[in-house]
């Protein structure tokens, strides 16, 4: 019979550090205890050729034959993705599996592996409660971010941190340069930051040196970039019928081919042929724009250090061309410097240095508008290599080619010194000053444009619209931020009892300037300097504003066991935009969470690793305003005035904003309850949060009478409530060299207008008034269209310019709140559901064996009401403008049957019935969920089979898709990103290498 033992032994993560609160059980029994706070642990009555099974949260359980040993040590070595991972939080780091609020997070590495130059982009679908939209992929351009939704009319941009410091942009940062990012999500985790967390916090940390020595790092990447999609037009004898048939409508005794012969028509293929020049057939998108545009990105990186001091310096270049055929570029230059100095035992320092220039070269004149609709019988470019008028000087393609450039040039310079003492042990103060520096320059040069008609190839009829005169505009724009902080943690722990508290200070200040001149009418036009323009048309302006904030906080964390957690922050904020009477406010969070799986009840359920619930409330603050509300401003003008016969300049000034002394913070309480399971030895991990969000005092526009001479200044008045939750479901293994891991989000919330003392904003089609969910799309009901004339006579209508082949609309109410026999915009337009994304998700598959790596990013929107913009139907407008391909063949029309008609997608052509056909209605409302891929790549990491001599440490080429497949209920040729006519969204092949030595 085997002997028993007590078993003792020391259990320690793989840096050395003693593990408290590990599980030690003997295997198929329930004879079991916890590490104490030194890692020590006793077993008794443990049999001699018994296994011990050690388990830690966030660790890879471990397996032990006793052998017949009294002393078992056992190190632990972290998982892939381990609760011992550090988090970014405010002001300082925490483990994982310490965390009590709702924060979400992602390595570098991800960052980098999707390849974007702009960290917002590389963001879309990465996370839960994290919403990326686009409008554009213009060179140098991003998107929008948003944390859990809409948190203020006035602003639901997130607070950006790079290492420690605000920032004003997220893309102030190189992805490259990324070692993590944290989001704070709910208000125990955000309201450290108090005053301007109300809509979330991005912390950003960047590499940093390593004391492994030196490593070289270089990576490059050649992009193809091209438009997800372009909607189509109609050719030249399409948009012919089509605009002789709107005439017809609209005026019936004009006839069949008021504007173009019907064998004109017919015949119209065949005279293009002989003469494109005059009869033209011009694809104005494919004349502005190239098959692709080219993208350059140059990373390198040098990390090196030491016991002493740590080094990182990241070196970046990305030149991105456009797709216009014109100077469109956008590029980036940066460096930064990262030092980490330990001076003594007690004392170390770091000084961090960063640097970014930016230059973008537009055309003055963007097509992006015109080239959509411009119709096509009209010539841009002959064939002899003239420049056309288009329609009477409207040429999206002249302007673009020769209207001239604006270029800004833009320069950025920060730094950060960090003092850090221990003055003992657990006690650490931390001193920062962080300056940052910004410099604007931007020439805009508008230059003179003349066209020709196609029979007088001698002298230039006219100039193209809007480049009458050659005019030049220059402005210098700079500012400069200061942040200062000094903190200091504590950390203790006593038997299993384990505290940290923080206490700090933070000051800010910032300061804007800038100026513009300009000069009108040059003569000389290859000389683009002021003072090369003539003095007679001359201007300039300018102006500076400055804002600061000072701020008290503090944190206390406590845990027993690492069973128990209790979390406590408050932040003490003045902002010198109130004022004085109004300026402090007091922001407290509170939060506690507990590890059920710590529980001895929960020993035998071996298949969940980790179980814990968590819990959090607290307020969160809103400064960002503008400046100066609390005073009258005033505007400085220098007018003329006609004294006899004389110009007499004078310097006026005039007061447009009317105080309000006692506005004050917008705040926001929150409240948040979350889950996280890890099952099958962490193999599969879940996190699930629900939460609710409401401000109060938003501020709202107070109207006033027009007469009083102001704008309407704003007032501390509205209510906004948000519900939503997060989800996280991650699963990673290893199959002997098949590595692979797929991560899955989705988040949903919905906001809703509370009191808003009798206001109510209508933009754009979208209603935002007290009990509406915040952007509703506002509008009429439609029943159907009209198929006859009967069927207008005998029913409700918007106007008597109605007809058969006009939408209808249902008669919701009148004045006397039923139903009048009139469509009218006060009473029968209702809410027609809310317009932003619901169900957001992403996700991502990696695949890993032996050197080959493949990845499929993914993101999408589960359920979104879009409305097709008038731009995307509207047929003819201006009276010149193409028809859009999507509605060709499918719009009611005289020329159809009864069948076809009552089977039309679309109402007739009318230039008389634009108001009641294309007006806000759900109609025009669509299914605007899609899903896109947002990446794959496929790369390749060489074996270093001969590659060490030559000191390579690692070679890896890949080649990767970006946002290449996309599925949508849009119609054809339109990105679901985008509803309007800018820059197109584009998708991206790419090849890359990356080589370390």
């Amino acid at each position: 019979m085997a002997q028993n033992l007590t078993v003792t032994g020391i259990i320690t993560f793989s840096t050395g550090e003693p593990v408290p609160g590990a599980s030690v059980m003997v295997k198929g029994t329930k004879n079991g205890a916890f590490s104490d706070s030194k890692g020590n642990y006793v077993l008794s009555n443990v049999p001699s050729n018994a296994s011990i099974l050690v388990s830690f949260i966030g660790m890879e359980s471990q397996e032990v034959n006793v052998a017949g040993k009294g002393q078992v040590n056992v190190v632990l070595i972290e998982e892939a993705i381990s609760l011992n991972e550090v988090i970014t939080i405010g002001y300082g780091t925490a483990k994982k599996r310490d965390l009590t609020g709702a924060v979400s997070a992602i390595g570098g590495e991800k960052i980098t592996a999707r390849q974007n130059t702009q960290v917002v982009s590389a963001l879309q679908g990465a996370m839960s409660g994290v919403t990326v939209t686009r409008s554009s992929s213009a060179p140098g351009t991003g998107g929008t971010i948003r944390v859990r939704g809409i948190t203020s009319i006035q602003e639901s941009d997130p607070l950006i941190i790079i290492d420690g410091v605000p920032a004003g942009s997220i893309n102030d940062v190189n992805p490259s340069d990324i070692e993590n990012i944290s989001v704070l999500k709910d208000a125990a985790s955000a309201s450290i930051y108090g005053a301007r967390a109300a809509a979330g916090v991005v912390l950003i940390t960047t590499k940093r040196g390593s004391r492994d020595g030196m490593s070289i790092d270089y990576n490059y990447s050649l992009s193809m970039d091209l438009p997800t999609k372009m909607p189509e037009y109609a050719d030249a004898p399409t948009y012919m019928k089509a605009l002789n048939e709107r005439n017809w409508n609209d005026t019936p005794t004009g006839g069949e081919y008021t504007v173009y012969d019907k064998d004109l028509i017919a015949n119209y293929w065949s005279l293009n042929k002989e003469n494109s020049d005059l009869y033209p057939n011009t694809d104005w998108v494919s004349l502005c724009l190239k098959n692709y545009a080219l993208r350059n990105s140059h990373q390198l990186g040098l990390a090196t250090g030491n016991d002493k001091s740590k080094t990182k310096i990241s070196l970046g270049y990305d030149d991105v061309d456009g797709l216009f055929k014109s100077n469109l570029s956008w590029n980036r230059a940066t460096i930064r410097v990262n030092n980490d100095i330990r001076i003594s035992k007690w004392f170390s320092t770091s000084l961090d240095i960063n640097m970014k220039r930016t230059e973008s070269t537009d055309p003055m004149f963007s097509p992006s508008y015109q080239m959509r609709f411009a119709a096509p019988v009209y010539a841009g470019i002959y064939s002899d290599g003239r420049l056309a008028g288009g329609k009477d000087g409207a040429n999206p393609y002249g302007a673009m080619m020769y209207g001239g450039t604006s270029k800004d040039t833009r320069y950025q310079a920060g730094g950060k010194l960090s003092l850090e003492i221990t003055p003992f042990d657990g006690l650490v103060i931390t001193g920062i000053f962080a300056p940052n520096y910004n410099f604007a320059k931007v020439k805009d040069f508008n230059k003179q444009v003349s066209y020709y008609t196609a029979w007088d190839d001698l002298s230039s009829t006219d100039f193209l619209d809007g480049t009458n005169t050659t005019d030049l505009k220059e402005t210098r724009a700079d500012s400069y931020s200061i942040t200062s902080q000094l903190f200091a943690n504590y950390s203790k722990s006593i038997a299993n009892h384990n505290f940290n508290a923080m206490a700090g200070y933070e000051g800010y200040h910032y300061y804007y300037e800038n100026m513009w001149a300009s000069r009108g009418q040059y003569d000389l036009i290859q000389y683009p300097y002021l003072a090369s323009g003539p003095g007679t048309f001359k201007d300039n302006n300018g102006d500076a504003y400055e804002n600061a904030y000072n701020s008290y906080f503090g944190r206390l964390m406590y845990n027993w066991k690492y069973r128990y957690y209790l979390q406590a922050n408050f932040r003490y904020d003045g902002s010198s935009r109130f004022h004085k009477d109004f300026r402090w406010a007091f922001f407290p969070s509170v939060s506690a969470g507990w590890v059920v799986s710590q529980e001895s009840f929960m020993e035998n359920i071996s298949w969940i690793s980790l179980l814990k619930v968590r819990g959090s409330w607290g307020q969160l603050g809103n400064e960002r305003i503008g400046n100066y509300p609390y005073q009258t401003t005033l505007d400085f003008n220098s007018p003329t005035l006609y004294m006899e016969n004389t110009i007499v300049p004078v310097q006026g000034a005039s007061a447009y904003q009317l105080a309000v002394p006692d506005i004050s913070w917008e705040t926001t309480e929150t409240a948040d309850l979350g889950l996280e399971i890890n099952f099958l030895n962490d193999h599969l991990r879940f996190t699930g949060d629900y939460y609710w969000k409401q401000t109060k005092d938003m501020l709202l526009k107070l109207q006033i009478p027009n007469y009083m001479g102001y704008s309407d200044p704003d007032q501390n008045a509205g209510i906004m409530s948000t519900n939503g939750w997060d989800v996280d479901l991650n699963w990673n293994n290893q199959l002997g060299d098949f590595n692979y891991s797929i991560s899955l989000n989705l988040s949903d919330y919905k906001t809703v207008m509370g009191n808003m003392e009798g206001t109510q904003v209508l933009s754009n089609n979208l209603m935002v008034r007290e009990g509406s969910e915040y952007k509703e799309w506002y509008g009429y009901l439609s029943d159907g269209i009209f198929q006859t004339a009967t069927d207008v006579s005998s029913s409700a209508v918007t106007s008597s310019a109605v007809k058969a082949g006009d939408i209808k609309y249902k008669d919701i109410s009148g004045p006397a709140g039923i139903p009048d026999g009139k469509i009218d915009a006060t009473y029968d337009r209702v809410l027609l559901g809310g317009s932003l994304p619901r169900y957001n998700y992403g996700g991502n598959i990696n695949l890993d064996y032996k050197g080959i790596d493949f990845m499929v990013a993914f993101q999408g929107v589960g359920k979104k009401k879009s409305m097709l913009t008038s731009d995307m139907v509207t047929p003819i407008r201006g009276d010149w403008y193409n028809v859009p391909g999507i509605i060709v063949d499918k719009y009611w029309s005289n020329y159809n049957t009864a069948e076809q008609n009552s089977a039309a997608q679309y109402p007739r052509l009318s230039r008389t019935g634009e108001t009641n056909n294309y007006a806000a209605s759900d109609f025009w409302l669509i299914d605007g969920s899609y899903f896109r891929i947002k990446n794959i790549t496929l790369g390749y990491s060489f074996p270093n089979l001969g590659l060490e001599k030559v000191g390579v440490k690692k070679l890896r080429v890949y080649v990767s898709l970006q946002d290449y497949f996309t599925f949508s209920h849009f119609p054809k040729g339109w990105d679901p990103e985008v509803s309007s006519t800018g820059y197109p969204i584009t998708k991206s092949v790419m090849f890359g290498a990356s080589i370390k030595f």
